[in-house]
C-alpha cells in the first residue's frame, strides 16, 4: 500500500521522506518510532487507512521492538538493489574511502582538490 502511494507521488516525496526521517532520528541510531513514522506520513500527506497503517507497522517492526530500522524501511519501499546499482555503490564507496583521509565520515573540498583536477 505504501509503495503504491509513494510511487504515485514521485521521487521528490521519497527523497524528502528520507531527509525527514534523518532529521527525526535525533540520536542518529537509524531507528524510527511508530509515532515518528505516523507523523512523517502526515507531514508528506501520505494517506493510509489506520488499519493498513497498523498492518504495515507490524510488517516493518518484525522484531516487535517498537521501532523500525530506517535501512529496512527503505529496502521495503524500494526493494533490493539490482547488480548494476550494487556495483555502482561499491565503486562510490571505494572512492569515498580514498577521499576520507582522516576517516572522519566527511570529506572537505580541500581534500577533494588534493585528488582531482577539474580542468
Amino acid at each position: 500500500i505504501l509503495r503504491e502511494t509513494l510511487s504515485k507521488r514521485g521521487v521528490r516525496v521519497i527523497t524528502g521522506l528520507g531527509k525527514y526521517f534523518r532529521q527525526v532520528d535525533k540520536n542518529r541510531n537509524g531507528f524510527l518510532s511508530q509515532a515518528d513514522f505516523k507523523e512523517a506520513l502526515k507531514v508528506f500527506h501520505l494517506e493510509i487507512p489506520e488499519r493498513d497503517l497498523e498492518s504495515l507497522w507490524l510488517i516493518l517492526d518484525d522484531s516487535k521492538s517498537g521501532k523500525v530500522d530506517y535501512g529496512e524501511f527503505t529496502r521495503a519501499i524500494f526493494g533490493e538493489m539490482n547488480e548494476y546499482r550494487k556495483a555502482f555503490v561499491r565503486k562510490v564507496s571505494f572512492a569515498y574511502m580514498k577521499l576520507d583521509f582522516n576517516k572522519t565520515g566527511s570529506v572537505p573540498v580541500v581534500d577533494i582538490r588534493k585528488c582531482y583536477c577539474a580542468k
